[in-house]
């Protein structure tokens, strides 16, 4: 029996697929066929469908092991006597909607991917039609592949049936646009607008191609557009400094009203001002609040817990919204958000700082592509006034100076270990007089009043890695270095905690 638990990333599932000096691959065709049948028979256990009528549909984004893992999920679909779809080179936010589109109604999906992680990883992402599957139904996965004893029996021999899955997508976004701008010259509401998009080389080139461009929009000058699974420009990326660079260099160079990026399977994205500055992190879950707040006025932003305290102020103040800082994790934020509707609270939108980010509208789906249609929506309405995107969120004030430092924790039992730090960093918070969350809804969350400092701090655990993050952000300048160093100087006792981070800053 195989032991695929060192796969279960949350939610998803993730590994190596290509061995390399760091580390044998783990996520082999193999695992992919295993899981890929464990998925069937989980379908036809929730929806008490016989398996030759339940109907599973596969895709992949750019990676160099995309085609060999697709072609292994086909097959253990098949296996179980189920019927295997292959939609080629996808989002993964549109293998969900296959679960909705009247066309296809697929019982389930399955997305091979890895996010933005280096070209040898790749993983799986699995729906059905309720969304993505809970982190508890992905143990339920995998147990089951490890507990499956039939032979490993790959059919490399068949033609699997492809589903244009992506068009119909791209018609869903494109209709989306158009009765939102409601343009005079409806089938071309873009016209006028020149937008740069970077897709890092993943899946997202289609956003040009069969979004903007039928739309009537300049899109001359995007970049990476070509699917390379080697990734050779820059990480596939929203947060990653370098991809962001680029697209604010390509904005502001070739005087486009805005740019917009996305990783590699097109489930988040960020974008950019027409002055070249970026819009991601604490400022995209602003923009998102701000056309929310539009049609959806005084609800409950839901967000990941290390925004800072400069969004609470804009969404509070300027917004008249309530934001709820909860758990990290894109399906912890959405989850959070869909409990309180059901409780009877207003709740449109449940975004993190990553660019993850879901709308009640859209089945609170985390789409890249269906954020960026709701900024270019707004964009349009916003040009005939005479303005730009970035005057939504013009009342957002940054902190003065904001660094994440990512502590490792040594050691087999580095979670409990972890625990006790996070434990003991608590007390001597409050022993020292500093002001503590009162929910920080994961690690520990503390403010700073005093002249040295003027800031804040959260310490947690990483949801996966042998990790403590640790975010920091002042309105002082030399702030960070000050709350650095106080920390520092506790963790100094904890042999295990690696803090040469706060030591060489």
């Amino acid at each position: 029996m195989a032991n695929y638990l060192p796969l279960q990333n949350g939610s998803d599932i993730r590994g190596v697929s290509v061995s390399t000096e760091s580390g044998e691959a783990n996520f082999t065709p193999e695992a992919a066929f295993r899981l890929a049948r464990s998925f069937a028979a989980f379908l036809s256990k929730r929806t008490g469908k016989d398996p030759a009528k339940i109907s599973v549909y596969v895709g992949h984004d750019s990676r160099i092991t995309a085609i060999p893992l697709s072609r292994a999920a086909l097959s253990g679909v098949i296996s179980t006597g189920a019927n295997a779809f292959y939609t080629g080179l996808s989002s993964t936010p549109s293998m969900f909607m296959s679960t909705v589109f009247e066309e296809f109604r697929a019982d389930g999906a399955i997305m091979i991917t890895a996010s933005h992680l280096p070209y040898n990883r790749n993983g799986m992402k699995f729906f059905d039609a309720r969304g993505g599957l809970e982190k508890s139904d992905i143990k339920e996965l995998i147990i089951q592949a490890g507990d499956d004893e039939s032979p490993y029996a790959p059919n490399d021999g068949f033609t699997p049936t492809f589903m244009p899955l992506m068009d119909r997508y791209c018609r869903f976004l494109r209709d989306k646009i158009k009765e939102g701008v409601g343009a005079l010259d409806y089938e071309h509401p873009l016209s006028g607008l020149k937008i740069i998009v970077d897709a890092g080389n993943g899946a997202g080139g289609f956003f040009v191609k069969k979004v903007l461009n039928p739309l009537g929009a300049d899109t001359s000058g995007s970049l990476y557009l070509e699917p390379d699974g080697m990734f050779p420009n820059h990480e596939p990326n929203p947060e990653n400094a370098a991809a962001m660079d680029s697209l604010c260099r390509a904005v502001k160079d070739s005087g486009a009203d805005m740019g917009l990026i996305f990783d590699t399977d097109v489930d988040r994205a960020a974008a950019v001002d027409k002055n070249g500055r970026p819009i991601n992190r604490n400022a995209i879950v602003a923009l998102a609040a701000a056309i929310v707040s539009t049609y959806c006025p005084g609800s409950i932003v839901v967000t990941d817990s290390v925004t800072s305290d400069k969004l609470t102020e804009f969404l509070e103040n300027d917004l008249k919204m309530t934001h709820k800082r909860f758990k990290r994790g894109y399906k912890n934020v959405i989850n959070e958000a869909i409990r309180l509707n059901r409780a009877g609270l207003k709740c449109e939108l449940a975004i993190e700082t990553s660019g993850h980010c879901a709308l009640g509208e859209n089945y609170f789906l985390d789409d890249g592509a269906y954020l960026t249609v709701k900024i270019i929506i707004e964009a349009s309405r916003l040009l005939k006034k005479g303005k730009t995107i970035d005057s939504l969120i013009s009342g957002l004030k940054e902190a003065k100076e904001a660094k994440e430092f990512r502590l490792k924790i040594a050691g087999e039992d580095f979670s409990n270990y972890g625990k006790l730090v996070l434990h003991d960093f608590e007390e001597f918070a409050r022993e020292s007089g500093y002001d503590v969350a009162e929910n920080s809804y994961e690690g520990v969350r503390v403010s700073f009043s005093d002249i040295a400092a003027q800031g804040w701090l959260l310490l947690r655990m990483s949801l996966h890695d042998p990790l403590l993050p640790l975010n920091i952000e002042s309105d002082n300048e030399g702030g960070v270095r000050e709350i650095a160093h106080r920390v520092m100087e506790f963790l100094k006792k904890y042999p295990m905690v690696d803090v040469s981070p706060l030591a060489n800053y």
